[in-house]
């Protein structure tokens, strides 16, 4: 990828590679990939992890940490 004058490129592809690995670490939690999507850049994962490694279903840990 080429680098603009602006670099908005480059910081564009940056969040959407960390955008991309956060849905990827709700998906192993169990969240639907629909969910991920749309709360991966909105909420801590590691949190949502904590209460499902608890025994939290997914989706209401979800739901708790939202």
């Amino acid at each position: 990828m080429k680098r603009s004058i602006t670099g908005h490129e480059v910081i564009d592809h940056e969040q959407l590679l960390v955008h991309t690995w956060r849905v990827s670490r709700l998906m192993r939690l169990d969240i639907p990939r629909a969910l991920a999507e749309r709360y991966a850049d909105h909420l801590d994962w590691h949190q949502v992890a904590r209460l499902v490694r608890r025994g939290c279903p997914p989706i209401l840990a979800l739901r708790i940490i939202h």
